[in-house]
């Protein structure tokens, strides 16, 4: 393994480099926000301010470089958020379902996951002196925040209930005892998200849910992660985080649901009470903004996915809003003289804009005449779908009565599956800042880690 690190360090130096550098990167990845959905999601936040739509932007849109970033993985031609993220992170490509390990590893092979693994930006950061944080929609163990932090080859290792004991014989680590147990640095500063539960015993009620308890067999993780750092802060709710007031030299970590975060529209009726994703955005950047060398921080919209494998459109729009509303706070935070901002996806989904409706048609609605086209009787269908999902129907129904901008409307598909997949077509990237103008043209994925190692790590 320490052979593997020299040659990629090495590796490392030799990548072309553009010279403008910053003290501070800022990574904003929407899961599953292909370009379909940003252009959806564009449309429905204009047409929510009373505008036609498409004429609006969203915060991202406005960044002056972009680039189109090939997504697949080792071994998949469609990918999944594990290696994806893992390329985006390490700058090297591997396989689906992997987390910071080589494509050398074959999924849930402990041995071979010990000997390839693939340091992190934020590991690097860490041991650099820089202030790191995490935040998330959806569960911190997920994939794309255990990105950061974890080396294991399955990504469904998220606790020790979950990891097969000849894995824990070989020595491997669940998802959720690598974070508390990261050993680069301080520790990861801030931690903002969800999976309470991958953290907690058996026997423990949850705080918010009493009739929930724990996932873990073994001990009690949060309480542990607070006895090893000198002025740790943990939170459950948002009054909890409400109440903080970021210092230096402090480490927060608050986790808001036993699972996943609520959709961003169904987060106000949240009995516990969360923070929006741009509440934790901006606390994580005024926290992290008192290490004077800067920072590393991930901010993950990681629920526009899981809407998508819902087959609910609505609610994947809703909170491409949300990811838009976080990085504007961002913006106004930070200074473009001495912070990368990249807004991103890891993969996108099968979500389509089809038909011919007149400019301004609700985008959740369903496809009218336009004028400009012959009068003719067709069948009512709605201007998005999927190519394939949990929303198939046959026959195929008439939606003539139906509300189609329902908030829990699930959009037709045309292949029957439990579960919509990702799709495998290129997703944007967006850039601002020092050394924005190295994410532009056609890129792989692994080449956004080379434009973020660039800003913290090759300064003059």
């Amino acid at each position: 393994m320490i052979k593997l690190r020299v040659i990629f360090i090495a590796l490392l130096m030799l990548q072309p480099l553009h010279s403008a550098y910053a003290e501070n990167v800022i990574l904003f990845l929407g899961d599953g926000m292909g370009i379909s959905t940003i252009t959806a999601a564009r449309i429905f936040a204009g047409q929510q301010q009373g505008l036609a739509g498409e004429e609006y932007n969203l915060a991202f849109d406005e960044f002056p470089n972009t680039a189109l970033v090939k997504t697949y993985n080792t071994d998949s031609q469609v990918p999944d958020s594990a290696g994806t993220i893992s390329a985006i992170l390490t700058g090297v490509k591997t396989r689906m379902g992997v987390l910071g390990v080589s494509p050398d590893v074959p999924r849930g092979d402990c041995a071979a996951a010990r000997e390839h693994q693939l340091p992190t930006i934020v590991e690097m950061a860490e041991e650099a002196g820089y202030a790191t944080g995490i935040v998330s929609t959806a569960r911190i163990t997920h994939a794309t925040p255990a990105g950061t932090f974890a080396h294991v080859p399955d990504r469904n290792w998220e606790n020790d209930s979950v990891l097969p004991a000849q894995a824990k014989a070989a020595g491997c680590k669940d998802i959720a005892a690598s974070l508390v147990d990261f050993d680069k640095g301080d520790g990861i500063d801030v931690i903002l998200g969800g999976g309470r539960a991958q953290f907690m015993r058996i026997d423990q009620a949850d705080p918010e849910y009493p009739n929930r308890s724990g996932l873990r067999k073994d001990m009690d993780l949060i309480n542990t992660w607070r006895s090893r750092g000198q002025d740790r802060h943990f939170f459950w709710n948002s009054q909890g985080l409400a109440a903080y007031q970021p210092a230096p030299k402090r480490q927060i970590m608050g986790l808001f649901q036993p699972s996943h975060l609520q959709f961003e529209a169904d987060r106000p009726k949240d009995p516990g009470g969360e923070p929006s994703l741009a509440e934790m955005t901006e606390l994580a950047i005024k926290q992290l903004k008192h290490n004077e060398k800067g920072f590393f921080l991930l901010v993950e919209g990681g629920r526009i996915d899981h809407a998508h494998h819902f087959g609910n459109a609505y609610r994947a729009l809703v909170d491409t809003v949300a990811l838009s509303e976080a990085v504007e706070r961002a913006l106004a935070l930070t200074d473009a003289e001495d912070t990368l901002t990249i807004v991103t996806a890891d993969h996108s989904h099968t979500l389509t804009i089809s038909g011919y409706p007149p400019r301004g048609n609700p985008i959740l609605g369903k496809v009218t005449i336009n004028p400009v086209l012959p009068k003719a009787k067709d069948t009512i269908y709605t201007t998005l779908a999927y190519a394939n999902g949990p929303g198939y129907q046959t026959p195929y129904p008439d939606l003539s009565e139906v509300d189609t901008q329902s908030p829990d409307y699930r959009q037709l598909a045309a292949v029957p599956l439990a579960v919509e997949t990702h799709a495998g077509e290129d997703v944007a990237a967006f850039a601002h800042g020092k050394n924005a103008d190295s994410v532009r043209g056609v890129m792989e994925q692994n080449k956004l880690f080379h434009a973020m190692h660039a800003v913290l790590f090759d300064q003059d």
